[in-house]
Formats: structure tokens, sequence, C-alpha cells
């Protein structure tokens, strides 16, 4: 018999594979995704707080243009565009010059001498549209009046100063969603 020839026998008995070779191989296996599973989900979280960092940030700069534009202290009219388009300022926006719903940012109707200016497109926008909360996956947004606190859970109803999540989960680094 030369080096490389083995019997049937010899053959036979290096096919297959033993019991214990399938239990170490699925135990290795079942400690690589418990380690893998945690990971991916704490990245999820992650990627949804950093766009709801963003969403939010998106949505505070447009409610602060808008307020640069349309600043009012009761009846003494501030912005430039309050004070060119006097009708909708007072329909638009509260007493002290921020707007009075979300839907305000998507787009107000120009009038008076402005509305001559922009022919062809006399409405000012500062959001295309109101976002999604990741969070939530709604486009209800919890909102503050400029008088309310921070930490108050209802709305005054009569402008829109800041916005904040509804959602009542924690974040990664132990703070509320709702507190960012």
């Amino acid at each position: 018999m030369g080096k490389f020839e083995f019997s049937k026998r010899q053959l036979f008995d290096k096919q297959g594979i033993t019991l214990l070779e399938i239990l170490i191989t699925l135990a290795l296996l079942l400690i690589l995704a418990s380690v893998a599973l945690p990971l991916s989900k704490l990245s999820g979280k992650r990627a949804k707080e950093l766009e709801l960092r963003q969403t939010l940030r998106m949505i505070r700069t447009a409610i602060d243009n808008f307020r640069r534009d349309w600043a009012r202290d009761g009846n003494t009219l501030l912005g430039p565009l309050c004070v060119k388009n006097q009708t909708a300022c007072k329909e638009h926006t509260g007493v002290t010059g921020y707007p009075k719903s979300l839907e305000t940012l998507l787009g107000i109707e120009l009038t008076g001498a402005e509305a001559a200016l922009h022919e062809k497109h006399p409405v000012r926008r500062y959001l295309r549209r109101i976002p999604v909360d990741p969070m939530t996956n709604s486009t209800e947004w919890g909102l503050r009046c400029y008088q309310d606190e921070a930490d108050v859970d209802t709305w005054c109803g009569e402008d829109v100063f800041d916005v904040y999540t509804k959602s009542p989960k924690t974040a990664i680094d132990g703070t509320k969603y709702r507190e960012w």
C-alpha cells in the first residue's frame, strides 16, 4: 500500500462530523450572535437619536427665522415682514411674533406692498412640510408657548415657541427625549 492509499474502513471513519463538533460550532455561533445583536440595536437607537436632534434643530431654526421676520410685541409690529404685511402678521402670529401653529411655518400669503414685490410667489415658507418625529413616527409634536415653563405638558394654544417629541422613552445618555 502506498503512502496515500486508505482502506475502506479508514475512508469512512474520516468523512463524518461528530455531534461534539456540531455542538461546539453552534455554541460559538450563539456567542457571536449574542454579542452582535445588542450592538446593532444600540446603533439603530443612536441613529434615531441623531435624526431626532437634526429634526428638532430644523424646526427650531424655522421658528427662529419666522420670529425674526414677523416679530411683534403686542400691537407693536417689529419684524420687517410684519411691518409690510400687517394683516397677515396679526392673523398668523401670536402677540410675541411666534407662529400660531406649526402649519403656519408651511407658508404665509403675503399682503400689502410685500406681495407686489413677489408677484409670482406671494408666499413666505419656512418649512416644506411638517417633519416626522423619528421616535413616534408621526407629525404630532409637543408644543410650548413663549410664556410656558420648559417642562410643561400642555400647550397654551397661543403661539409656538418650542417643539419637543411626545415620546416618553429615555435616550442612551439617560435623559428623556422630550427634554431635548
